[in-house]
């Protein structure tokens, strides 16, 4: 790979996650315009407006530089758009460099995008699995990894699922968690904040829980089954339940909404944004959610996680961390484990330090280096 600065690098961002991811990327980047000219792509994958203006607010981000504007849709037809769209700016102006980020259907469509004009590819969160090929981010991941040029990779279990997979060691590079860098890089406002004062409770006096995945939500009985610990688990200590909109809907086609409403002890808020929930879920005294990136800034925080999935393209975080899978009808018994003081202490992994995005950074200057010598 040749590379001549100042590199123009696209940094790919589709949903919610994406932001988070690229910020400070941005930032390490800009901060060597000598050998970097960084642009934002927004792909419109979430398509509320409002919403990623928060996002590149809240991440001290400049605007887009280039916006897809590609909304919703179903998968085949996110992922069209996006490589349509995706493609003619890559002809007008190509990048020496795009990078794409996580495992949304931007991430593979900008990068397959790329890859047929012959231009490189960095996938950075890079050889994380769930062995679960049911689920649309997990074919995001294969496809990606299978072709990107660079493989940034958070942990030495994604090192070696991409060794398994056949891909030489020529490619991987293990940088870190680059939401780590997002964390610690939002520290100090996050510790100003404290969210919870909004709901009157105090630190370590209340537990978060996220929940939106079909596998939870679309079914009465797991959803019933969640709602049911929760409820009374509240009696032991307040939970702030974070609604997800599919989630309310499927709570109100359900019949379970007004249990809910009849539970004082159970605070229900919309979504929040990163610095509000990360103040929330740092001053708790656990965690339950069925998303992904919470179960590693858990790890980082030391804070008991119970993940309502089967699998986690995670592992690290329940080998090193204070996380653990558990099916719905186990939650009652593992919060009153937590409640109990019996919950597992966790060690955040290697190159969980906020520096990922320094790594990163280096490691394209060793690129450049090789490309002019």
């Amino acid at each position: 790979m040749i590379l001549s600065p100042p590199v123009l690098v696209h940094l790919v961002a589709g949903a919610r996650p994406n932001f988070m991811k690229i910020a400070p990327l941005y930032k390490a980047l800009s901060a060597e315009p000598e050998h970097f000219c960084p642009q934002i792509v927004h792909t419109g994958q979430h398509y509320d407006l409002n919403m990623s203006e928060t996002f590149f607010r809240e991440f001290q981000l400049p605007k887009p530089d280039l916006y897809l504007g590609v909304g919703s849709g179903s998968h085949a037809q996110q992922t069209a758009k996006v490589m349509t769209a995706y493609e003619e700016i890559c002809l007008s102006r190509p990048p020496q460099l795009t990078v794409v980020v996580g495992d949304v259907n931007s991430t593979m469509a900008c990068a397959i995008t790329a890859k047929k004009l012959n231009l490189p590819v960095a996938h950075l969160e890079a050889g994380l699995r769930s062995r679960d090929r049911t689920m649309p981010e997990e074919i995001n991941r294969v496809i990606t990894d299978t072709i990107a040029d660079i493989l940034w990779t958070p942990s030495p279990d994604a090192d070696d699922n991409l060794r398994h997979e056949g891909i030489p060691d020529s490619r991987i590079r293990r940088v870190g968690n680059i939401m780590i860098d997002t964390l610690r890089m939002n520290e100090p406002v996050i510790q100003c904040r404290r969210k919870y004062l909004e709901f009157g409770l105090a630190p370590k006096g209340y537990g978060v829980l996220t929940l939106h995945r079909p596998s939870n939500v679309d079914r009465k009985e797991p959803l019933e089954s969640i709602v049911h610990a929760v409820r009374t688990c509240s009696e032991r200590l307040p939970i702030v339940f974070l609604i997800h909109p599919r989630t309310r809907n499927r709570l109100e086609e359900f019949g379970l909404w007004d249990d809910l409403e009849r539970c004082s002890n159970i605070h229900r808020a919309e979504p929040q944004g990163y610095v509000d929930f990360l103040s929330l879920v740092a001053n708790s005294a656990f965690v339950v959610t069925d998303s992904g990136g919470i179960q590693e800034e858990t790890t980082v925080l030391n804070i008991p996680c119970l993940t309502l999935r089967e699998n986690t393209e995670r592992p690290i975080t329940i080998q090193q961390g204070t996380n653990e899978l558990i099916r719905p009808d186990a939650l009652l018994e593992c919060l009153s484990r937590i409640l109990d003081g019996k919950w597992k202490q966790g060690t955040p992994p290697d190159l969980w330090d906020g520096e990922a995005s320094e790594r990163i950074v280096q490691h394209l200057k060793e690129i450049i280096a090789a490309s002019v010598s």
